[in-house]
Parts: structure tokens; sequence; C-alpha cells
């Protein structure tokens, strides 16, 4: 994917990027592919269809990762946003898996299904989108006329001193090899974590008769490694010199033949795959800048790419339903549960798409924290809603938390607050 002109080279990247997140968008229509319904299933039914699903879909991509890795088709340590950064945010990543977590139960879907489920009619959706929009863009912008963040202002001074500074990248292979060997590592640890997902996944019956769950889970996986390879492997040619297209950006005074058509952010063409909360903050940015090319971005393509896909298939199947607020009571839940989207999306450096599958795949650390911080905080708030519907007034908030706590195992029974039903 070797181009002689940077805009061309930049419009085979973004729509590229639109062609896969449209693919992803239909399918996760199809196969009804919910991570918030994974939890769901998991916590109230016992049904882990779906969470195999999940798995299936990290495997996929950490399998094919270490192997274009291992090829030299993907440079994931310069990647954006920076999974292997050798600062290890911890703190952000769990604090912000877990209100990212409790968000997407509250706003039914993480934020690869608003956009599906936005592509399939529904209204209430599109309210979450744009809360979240706005939070993730200034979770990352400042505030006009000023040099101040939300994050800065909120979190910050108290959540950064947490984080550890490694003398090695932090994914796995670095960490475990101590930076020397770290592709081999990798490819052990990465590919001994890849089949043992595959072969829980594939163990139940029920799963591998079901085929629109290992379709999900296989596309969905497929769709991650097709967008780092893209994003990896997209260059242009100057005086016979290949350059990829973030070098080109940063070099542009000496490469470009006139000033117009720069992008004004090199790291937006890093390496990348698909993540949507702060991909929401710069289709906010994008729109608020007046439809700015020099904005558009791969996050704004693969918002796009979801939403249309999704609307494709919905039409197709006639599955396409105009959904609005049941109550009052919903409106409040949707709009909280965007709220902590908006602020967990960020904090944590990724969603259910862009820490457990595209920054698992990275093998990084923190993307397994922040993955367990989002289904924990989804398992939790199950819970206590399922407490507080089955006991009413006696279910407190506290009671409802302890007793999910002990029913996820994270207590000893003797804490139990109210009767297991």
């Amino acid at each position: 994917m070797i181009f002689d002109d940077f805009a061309k080279a930049q419009s085979f990247f973004l729509w590229a990027t639109f062609a896969i997140a449209f693919v992803m968008g239909a399918v996760a229509n199809k196969t009804n592919f919910c991570t918030m319904g994974a939890v769901s299933d998991w916590v109230n039914m016992g049904d882990t269809g779906r969470m195999r699903a999940w798995l299936l879909a990290i495997a996929v991509a950490v399998l094919g990762m270490v192997l274009l890795e291992s090829k030299g088709l993907v440079n994931a340590d310069a990647s954006f946003p920076p999974y292997r950064a050798n600062q290890l945010i911890w703190a952000e990543n769990l604090l912000g898996g877990i209100l990212f977590g409790i968000g997407m139960t509250l706003a039914s879907g993480c934020g690869n299904k608003t956009l599906v489920r936005i592509g399939g009619g529904n209204i209430k959706s599109i309210m979450v989108l744009v809360i979240v929009g706005l939070i993730a863009y200034y979770m990352v912008n400042p505030f006009p006329n000023s040099d101040k963040t939300l994050f800065t202002v909120l979190f910050y001074d108290w959540i950064r001193p947490l984080a550890v500074n490694l003398s090695t990248h932090q994914d796995l292979g670095a960490v475990i090899s101590g930076g020397e060997g770290a592709m081999k590592t990798r490819m052990i640890v990465g590919g001994l974590l890849a089949l043992g997902l595959i072969a829980f996944a594939f163990k139940s019956a029920e799963f591998r008769s079901n085929f629109d769950n290992i379709l999900g889970g296989v596309v969905i996986g497929l769709a991650v490694l097709a967008a780092w390879y893209v994003t990896s492997n997209v260059a242009v040619t100057v005086d016979g010199e290949q350059h990829t297209l973030q070098d080109y950006v940063q070099q542009w005074d000496f490469l470009a033949p006139s000033p117009d058509g720069k992008p004004e952010d090199s790291r937006s063409l890093a390496p990348q795959s698909f993540t949507f909360i702060n991909p929401m903050g710069q289709t906010f940015g994008y729109i608020k800048s007046g439809f700015d090319h020099g904005i558009l971005t791969f996050g704004v393509m693969a918002v796009g790419g979801v939403i249309v896909g999704s609307l494709v298939w919905a039409l197709l199947s006639r599955r396409f339903r105009i959904e609005w607020f049941a109550s009052w009571k919903d409106f409040f839940n949707h709009f909280i549960g965007a709220v902590l989207m908006g602020f967990g999306g960020v904090l944590a450096m990724g969603c259910t798409i862009g820490q457990a599958i595209t920054g698992v795949s990275t093998l990084a650390i923190g993307s397994f924290v922040a993955f367990f911080g989002i289904v924990l905080g989804s398992a939790l708030t199950m819970k206590v809603q399922y407490y507080k519907m089955v006991y009413e007034d006696d279910a407190t908030l506290f009671k409802s938390l302890v007793t999910g706590l002990v029913d996820l195992k994270l207590l000893p029974k003797k804490m139990r607050q109210l009767d297991e039903v």
C-alpha cells in the first residue's frame, strides 16, 4: 500500500478504515455481538455464549497480532493510543474500567454497541453518543479560552502519581523477558493465551452449534487485525524513500510540496485499531470544527463505518426499528450511563473493544487491568440492580453491593448481606 502522493495515501487510509468498520457494524448487528450482553447473559442467566464470542474475538486478535508483529507488519510499540507505554497507569485503567462497566450497563451497551444500536434505529443511543462524545472530547482537549481539560481538573493531580514507571514496555512479552527477546516472548505468551481462549470458547457444545456467536467472534477479531495491518502499512514515497503517514506529517515542511492538506495531529496516523470512546470525542470535534478535513481521523471514520454498516444490515434484514425511552427512569439511566462511559472510557484508555480486544492484542498489562475493571463494574451493577429489584426497600446499595461481591466470589460467604435468590 505504497503511494506517491500523501492525499491519495491518506484517502486510502481513511476509506479502508470505513470499509472495515462497515463490516464490523453489519456483523455485530447480524450476530448480536454485544460485550455488555455477554456480561449480562453470564451474570443473570449463566449463559456464556456471547462471553465466549467475546473471548474468541480476543483470541483471534492476539494470535493474529503476534504473527503480524513477528513478520514486521505491525509496530504496536508505536501505537495510538500508546498501549505499551513504559508508564503503567494501572489506577486509571482500573477506575476507568469500573466506571465504564457501570456506565455501559446503565446505557444498555458499550461504545461499539451504541453505534450498532444507532444504525438499527435506536434514538436513545444517539443521546448516549452525544454525551459520550462531549465528555470524551473535553477530557483530552482544553475548554474554550483555557489550558485545562476535564482530566486535568478532575483526575490528574491525584491519580497520575499512582502510575508505575517501568524500564521496559508494559506488555507481557517485554516485562517477562526484561526487554531482551521481547518479540519471542510475545509469540509464546500470545500464542498460549490465544490457544487457551479458543479451547475454552469451543469447549461448549452450545457455543459450537451457534453460528452467529462464532461468526461474530471471528469477524470482530479479524476486523481489529485488519485495522492494525492497514494503519501500519500505508506509506508515501518521496524521492525513492518510503515514509509512514505519521512520519510524513511530522516532516511536512521538508517533504510536502505545499502547506495545504496537512492533518492537525500526526498521532492519529500512527498504527492503531478499533476503539470507540475517544473516537466519539474526535467525531464531536470534527463536527464542531465545521467538518475540517484536517481533523478527519481513523476514529471518526470508524464511528461512521459502524453506524452505516449496522444501518445497512438493519434495512436489509428488516430489523430497523425506531426505539425511544420507555420512561423517565430509562432516560435517567442512559444519561448517567453515558456520562460514566465518557469519563471511564478515556480514563481506561479504551472500551470493551478498544482495551479488551485491541489493547489485549498488544498484550499490554494496562489493557488486562481495564478489561477486568469493565467486567467487574458491569457485573456488580447488574447484581445491585437484581437484588434491589427482588428485595426492594430491604436491599440498600451497600447490602446489594456486598452481596454482589460475594456472588462474584470476591468476598467470603460470611459477609453476605442478602439471601441468595
